[in-house]
């Protein structure tokens, strides 16, 4: 049996990470209010742990995005298929080149499109890669993560 898996993303904000990685990729916002809410409630979660995002409570150190087409817990609004994890972390990411990273793809005779789409959305394009095996743009997302347009 397959597991299930999700990629975790350290960051500095982890709902600016969603915002962009959501409308980059066309990905789901998870929605956590109804969760967090009923845990409130409870007595399960305090305040601190929270803070507030375009008028919901969302956690304050946690954020995720979900394939649209995937299913989801309806209870939390959480990805039980392709989903992003971005958690906050107090260290700023280190200079040096990341160990694993994205690569999206914009289908054929559309990376040009995606590459301003992205940079629209806050990511800067660093330089363009044309070998024997393909082509694609080295792009960092609003935090510095290096990822790939092919």
């Amino acid at each position: 049996m397959p597991l299930h898996w999700k990629l975790v993303i350290d960051c500095a904000d982890p709902h600016r990470q969603a915002a962009f990685w959501g409308a980059a990729l066309d990905y789901t916002v998870e929605d956590h209010s109804t969760l967090i809410t009923r845990l409130l409630g409870a007595g399960a979660v305090t305040p601190d742990a929270l803070t507030e995002v375009d008028g919901h409570p969302v956690w304050r150190t946690l954020a995720a995005v979900r394939h649209p087409g995937d299913e989801y817990d309806p209870a939390s609004d959480t990805g039980l298929g392709r989903r992003i994890l971005f958690q906050a972390v107090p260290e700023a990411k280190q200079r040096s080149k990341n160990r694993l990273h994205l690569d999206v793809h914009a289908g054929p005779g559309g990376r040009a499109a995606t590459v301003a789409r992205l940079e629209a959305l806050g990511a800067t394009a660093l330089h363009d890669v044309r070998e024997p095996g393909g082509e694609w743009t080295v792009m960092r997302d609003p935090e510095g993560n290096e990822f790939c347009v092919h």
